[in-house]
């Protein structure tokens, strides 16, 4: 029952907190700037607890998916090494499909056994993943794919690093017009 409550408030402080417009990247949900936070506290239907309660989960959520597209960012970059190297055999492969010529290659096929293999006209690469799985690909894909999956990950995480300020920043905020009102309220009661 306290798990729905919370649930409730959470789509209600969420559609409260999200602008008009909708925006979001690669399903990453954007952090609206809070200017006014009785107005924010009072349409969403949450005191300022559960407001900040709110908050602290979202930014939370924006660490997690920031941890996830770090490794994806590392395992991305220790990869373009070896494509790069990868890359430099199909050129050869072509230069040697350009003279009319076969290219006998070493390979290992299993720790310390090697086989010779003679590798002719090709306009593809083929590229074992596992699990029985293998990918075919042109010869020049692979490495722009890598760069630009790169890219898109770097304008992810810049997206994600934005929100997690704007939602630090609302969370201050809240805070701060919470020990204002506490504040006032002290003085009335003073006074």
């Amino acid at each position: 029952m306290a798990a729905a409550a919370a649930s409730s408030s959470s789509s209600a402080a969420a559609a409260a907190a999200t602008p008009q417009v909708v925006t979001e990247r690669r399903g990453i949900p954007a952090a609206s700037f809070v200017e006014d936070v009785e107005t924010y506290l009072r349409q969403a239907g949450l005191d300022v607890n559960s407001g900040l309660a709110f908050l602290q989960e979202r930014l939370q959520q924006y660490k997690i998916v920031e941890m996830k597209l770090l490794a994806q960012q590392r395992d991305l970059q220790a990869k373009i090494p070896d494509i790069e190297k990868c890359l430099d055999i199909v050129a050869t492969l072509q230069a040697k499909k350009a003279l009319g010529e076969a290219l006998t290659a070493d390979f290992e096929l299993s720790e310390g056994i090697y086989s010779c293999a003679k590798i002719e006209d090709t306009d593809s690469v083929c590229l074992w993943l596992g699990a029985n799985v293998m990918l075919e690909y042109s010869c020049d894909e692979n490495l722009e794919n890598a760069k630009a999956s790169l890219e898109v990950l770097v304008a992810d995480l810049q997206f994600l690093r934005d929100q997690q300020t704007i939602t630090q920043v609302t969370i201050a905020r809240v805070f701060n017009w919470d020990v204002h009102q506490r504040r006032s309220k002290q003085a009335i009661k003073e006074t």
